[in-house]
């Protein structure tokens, strides 16, 4: 909760996730009847929950905003203690609308608010009394440490922030090595204790709402059974592996032609620091190190094109709002501006993973960012501000259809919004000039790049759950948390620590998501989806030219259209909603496939003769 996308709803269904919400005193739970449930019952109770979330979820963002932009031991105080109210009450509605799940007679509308209720929990608490304020306590214990988390570099201490950019910049495979096992040994390792305790308690909570545990739980809220839903994603991913191997075998080689056998062998996994991030989940930024001779050079690097035209991070952001306008979209409201956090204090800890908020369901709706003037940054920001659009493109729907589609879709807009920012984009935000957009001969450069980050991102935001989903359901045991995770990064990433690991160590916490306990099979679905839309939004717009050189800008048809879609909020399955806009109501990795097309007939050629996979 409150990290890529905190709207109110997700405040109010997932507290008990790591950075809470509001200290109001719950209402107690309606006497208990003995008269068997009817349909009037069960719109009486959705009225009633819509009703408790709306009036408690502004105060709970607004302390879940001071939590995550000013860290201190009150802040954390206020935040565990709301937490442990909000998850009391989201458990009470979830445990009251499971009781409904065998009447007949429900209205569409109840029976899919009910759902929601009951599957919208992120880490469900027991009933048992003192539970839900120890697994609030435990929670935020564990977002504030990997907030004032630190590594080293050089021997000197580095915050989190600062750590990603130098591990994205530096190319000494000591210096990264260092930072890298610095990093997971001080941020990770010391949760990992914590962890196991709740997910204890979690799980215990799940059970008692008719989960076998809370992975099965979490994929229960996608419009399918929880084994349908796994089978979807082993689906979409096989579509998908076969660009993955063809690039990893690609920058294995490059990597070993920089480093040497020493460092990076040619054959077998990757070091995982190697990779110009600090997760290995995105490789953009070593493009330097495996751009093709003579046409790798794209002509431009956007940080470097923002800073000759003096960007700042508020210009930068404005820049973002300018692309959201031309497809008829209203300005950002003027609090917007007042109230995000675009640069990071000089005076106080605050979280700098990217987010985007809605505090009030209305029209309050801010980012928050550490911002620094670069292509990754300028890219958030496009990222970002799409949650913002589409938090207030549903905000007229009833307090519980303020949400995605899906989780996946929630994520999927900006990002597809950001495969728009091509040099024709660019040109029209007088960015680039018209005659540094790089031709033709530069396609595989470009779209190496893109793959860099986009194909490289897949087995990571599809391993990040299946880790979870496993340690939830026990197949991984308390004791294996750090080999199941290496397994999970060695099969499907074909990645391996710079140091071995053992199980005094949790490399998992290093990530935000994982104490943050943010559900992360939506990043995976998101890269699939946002190709998807891309691709219908290029079609829509007549494009004829090459898909990845395609950009939207400007056109007020794609943003009517899109914006039909996002108004529908979660009130429809979300395969009704990827069919108002794309016209298809299945999840498929084709688009995506499609786009790196040429580049997957570039890389087998310069694979020709090395060994593919680990």
């Amino acid at each position: 909760m409150f990290r890529t996308a905190a709207s109110t709803l997700a405040v109010a269904l997932s507290l008990a996730a790591a950075a809470p919400a509001f200290a109001q005193t719950a209402p107690a739970a309606p006497a208990a009847s003995t008269a068997a449930p009817t349909a009037a019952d069960a719109d009486a109770l959705v009225a009633r929950a819509e009703k408790e979330f709306a009036d408690y979820s502004l105060d709970a963002s607004r302390i879940a905003w001071v939590n995550a932009t000013y860290i201190t031991d009150d802040t954390d105080a206020l935040a565990a203690k709301s937490g442990a109210i909000g998850t009391e009450m989201g458990v009470r509605y979830a445990l009251e609308a499971a009781k409904f799940d065998g009447v007949k007679g429900l209205s569409y509308d109840t029976r899919r608010k009910l759902d929601i209720l009951k599957n919208g929990l992120t880490l469900p608490a027991p009933t048992r009394p003192g539970a839900a304020q120890q697994l609030s306590d435990i929670s935020t214990r564990m977002a504030s440490s990997y907030g004032k988390g630190r590594g080293t570099k050089g021997g000197q201490p580095i915050n989190g922030s600062d750590i990603e950019a130098a591990m994205g910049s530096s190319r000494d495979p000591n210096e990264l090595k260092e930072m890298w096992v610095s990093w997971h040994d001080n941020v990770g390792a010391p949760m990992r204790k914590d962890y196991a305790q709740m997910v204890g308690i979690a799980n215990e909570g799940a059970k008692e709402l008719g989960f076998s545990d809370v992975g099965a739980m979490w994929r229960s809220g996608y419009d399918m059974p929880p084994e349908q839903f796994a089978q979807m994603a082993d689906k979409l991913w096989k579509e998908v592996e076969p660009l993955y191997l063809s690039l990893h075998t690609y920058v294995r080689w490059k990597l070993n032609e920089k480093y040497g056998d020493a460092v990076q062998a040619k054959t077998g996994p990757i070091r995982a620091d190697l990779l110009g991030n600090m997760w290995a989940q995105e490789w953009g930024n070593i493009y330097d190190v495996v751009a093709p001779a003579g046409t790798g050079d794209l002509g431009y690097d956007i940080g470097d094109l923002l800073k000759a035209k003096n960007y700042d991070p508020v210009k930068m952001v404005k820049a973002g709002e300018g692309f959201y306008s031309s497809l008829g979209f209203a300005p950002l409201p003027e609090t917007f501006w007042q109230r995000s956090q675009i640069v990071k204090p000089a005076d106080r800890e605050v979280i700098c993973h990217a987010s985007a908020w809605d505090i009030d369901s209305k029209d309050d709706i801010r980012i928050k960012m550490c911002t620094k003037v670069n292509s990754d940054d300028f890219v958030t920001i496009h990222h970002e501000l799409g949650h913002n659009y589409y938090q207030r493109a549903y905000n007229r729907q009833p307090f519980l259809y303020m949400n995605g589609a899906n989780d996946g879709f929630h994520e999927a807009i900006g990002d597809f919004v950001a495969l728009s920012i091509t040099p024709d984009y660019l040109v029209n935000i007088n960015l680039l000039d018209r005659a540094q957009v790089p031709g033709a001969e530069k396609d595989i450069g470009l779209l190496l790049r893109q793959a860099m980050d986009k194909v490289a991102f897949l087995p990571f935001g599809l391993l990040m759950d299946k880790w979870r989903w496993g340690v939830f359901s026990g197949q991984i045991p308390t004791g294996e948390y750090q080999k199941g995770w290496d397994a999970l990064r060695l099969q499907y990433q074909g990645i391996v620590p710079p140091v071995a690991r053992d199980e005094s160590r949790f490399d998992p916490g290093g990530k935000y998501h994982i104490p943050g306990n943010t559900p992360y099979a939506r990043y995976f679905l998101a890269r699939i989806l946002q190709f998807q839309f891309y691709k219908a939004a290029c079609d829509q717009a007549g494009w004829k030219g090459p898909l990845h050189r395609c950009s939207f800008f400007g056109n007020k048809e794609v943003g009517a259209r899109l914006n039909k879609m996002l108004e529908m909020g979660a009130s429809k399955p979300w395969p009704e909603a990827l069919q108002a806009f794309t016209g298809t109501r299945e999840m498929s990795g084709k688009a995506l496939v499609d786009y790196f097309a040429p580049l997957k007939k570039w890389l087998d050629q310069q694979n020709k003769g090395k060994p593919q996979g680990w």
